[in-house]
């Protein structure tokens, strides 16, 4: 487990005032004598209510009081929380809405770059890192949206030819690496925390490119092309 402490020291040799409150993390760090919000988790925490709360109003608080503030979520999560309190209060509508904070926030200007440092799971992931302006990983960290044994019970294909599939398919298979064949990592970092956030900061696009980049690095070939069809109105055939 690579504790949160140790990779902001590496992101921010210059210091920082983050602080964590019940597995929530949230302050601020100058880049490149710029400062920068950090918002996160830790603990592989799940994303109940109260933390979803909490990451949607810090990334409101920066857009309301420091317009144009790059933002960087500190990814560290075993998912969505599983309780049957959080599901009866609406726990899907809380991610919507930190989902929104965040898109809000790219549409404010705001750059938003994901980095998960420790483990990314299922919904906890898909509205923080997933999708910021561009989100990035460390080699060591954990990357999936759906275990092999959970989507067997649910597609009932078996567990065994999944296994065969994630050989091939980066689709069926967990991990950074394949998280960037298809697009939804940018890059992976190893080294030099700071200067890879200053150069992400600066190489952020402010549209999602995440389709092309799957198609141009062979792990998702088919979305680009019929997002295209769709937008232009055209057929698309598999080539």
């Amino acid at each position: 487990m690579m504790d949160w402490q140790n990779v902001a020291a590496q992101l921010f040799p210059g210091g920082h005032t983050i602080t964590e409150a019940d597995n929530f993390l949230s302050g601020s760090a100058q880049v490149d004598g710029k400062p920068v919000a950090v918002i996160g988790t830790t603990d592989h925490t799940p994303i109940g209510i109260e933390i979803a709360l909490a990451q949607a109003q810090a990334i409101l608080k920066t857009v309301c009081e420091h317009p144009g503030r790059p933002i960087l979520i500190l990814v560290d999560t075993q998912g969505q929380r599983l309780r049957h309190r959080d599901e009866m209060l609406g726990i899907n509508s809380y991610m919507a809405h930190l989902g929104k904070c965040v898109d809000l926030a790219r549409r404010k200007g705001h750059t938003v770059i994901g980095l998960v440092y420790d483990q990314a799971l299922s919904g906890g992931f898909i509205t923080s890192g997933l999708i910021a302006s561009a989100c990035y990983a460390l080699p060591e960290a954990t990357i999936r949206v759906m275990g092999l044994p959970a989507m067997a019970r649910i597609t009932k294909v078996p567990e065994e030819r999944l296994t065969e599939l994630a050989k091939d398919n980066p689709v069926f298979a967990p991990g950074p690496e394949n998280y960037l064949r298809m697009g939804g990592l940018h890059g992976i970092w190893d080294g030099d925390l700071a200067g890879e956030l200053i150069r992400a900061l600066a190489d952020a696009k402010a549209g999602d490119e995440r389709m092309a980049l799957g198609l141009a690095r062979g792990g998702r070939l088919m979305a680009h092309p019929v997002a295209q069809a769709v937008r232009v109105g055209s057929d698309v055939r598999p080539a």
